[in-house]
């Protein structure tokens, strides 16, 4: 195994509910490695059942960056994420560690590990977008952005009006195409890319497993106390699966067994999202998330 500082940073990947916080615990620890979070919920401080954020007596004597980073109330933005996140893992390095990369927010992994310059934003000219986005609908700027930028639009499903918008915005900004913008699958420095699969009945399963284990734990608990703290339906943290079922349990809205059984139906449809998105990246390793020898062959793996 290759000394820690020339030694290839570990990503572990995948979709919800595959156990990629367990494995990147475990490679850290083999590894003499500190964790790097590139999931997009658990960057905020007291989400933590609803984004099944491992707790913190459980990390054991693993450093955990990116985790508990934000206030509900603030936005995550991928460019912030990317400058913090690199800056750990330089700081990592220089310990002589090495950086393990844990999540499944497919952008915000790329942001990390490949290189990619994210463009500017402002909020002005978002705004503005997404006004029309609420008097036009999706469709509308779907077919703009195809007169505009016919690859970013063959690549953005009509119905993501978030990224529509952030489409439209960059190319007013920059006075190019926005798939000009999109990353490359190259890597900013040698990586090993691992991803967790499990067959559909089987994730299926443990996403609904996991969900009535949440509102078990707390959390609608967890959600009121949020409320308190900033918590909104504008927020980009209530975008998180169970968060906005949590809130409308709460508000009346919903009754307990509606709010679990869509946030089944929303977390599974994140899981199918991550699939098709890390799927689609030739260089993941896949193995299997039950395999009883799993840390083994993500070791021999990692280098």
């Amino acid at each position: 195994m290759g000394h820690p500082a020339d030694a290839p940073v570990v990503a572990v990947v995948g979709a919800t509910a595959t156990g990629k916080s367990d494995l990147g615990l475990a490679l850290a620890r083999a590894l003499g490695g500190e964790v790097v979070g590139a999931d997009a919920s658990q960057l905020y401080c007291g989400m933590d059942i609803g984004t099944a954020k491992l707790p913190a007596h459980r990390r054991q004597d693993v450093a955990h960056h990116q985790i508990d980073v934000l206030e509900v109330w603030q936005e995550a933005r991928v460019a912030a994420y990317q400058q913090h996140a690199r800056a750990d893992m330089a700081r990592i390095r220089a310990r002589g560690a090495r950086p393990v990369v844990v999540g499944g927010s497919g952008l915000y992994v790329r942001a990390l590990l490949d290189r990619l310059d994210i463009p500017p934003t402002d909020p002005g000219v978002r705004a503005r977008w997404e006004e029309r986005l609420a008097r036009e609908g999706a469709q509308s700027l779907h077919d703009l952005l195809a007169d505009r930028d016919p690859a970013a639009a063959r690549g953005i499903d009509w119905r993501n009006g978030r990224r529509l918008v952030r489409a439209l915005e960059v190319i007013d900004l920059t006075g190019r195409p926005f798939s000009a913008t999109m990353p490359t699958r190259e890597f900013a420095a040698p990586t090993v890319m691992i991803g967790l699969g499990a067959d559909r009945p089987t994730l299926d399963e443990r996403i609904t497993r996991r969900v009535r284990d949440m509102w078990d734990a707390g959390m609608l608990h967890e959600v009121s106390g949020l409320v308190d703290q900033g918590l909104r339906p504008s927020s980009t943290a209530v975008r998180a699966a169970g968060y906005p079922q949590a809130l409308a349990q709460l508000d009346g809205r919903l009754s307990e067994e509606q709010a679990q059984s869509d946030t089944v139906v929303a977390t599974r449809r994140l899981a199918r999202r991550q699939i098709s998105w890390f799927g689609a990246d030739p260089r993941v390793v896949w193995l299997p998330h039950d395999a009883p020898d799993l840390v083994e062959r993500a070791l021999a793996l990692a280098g």
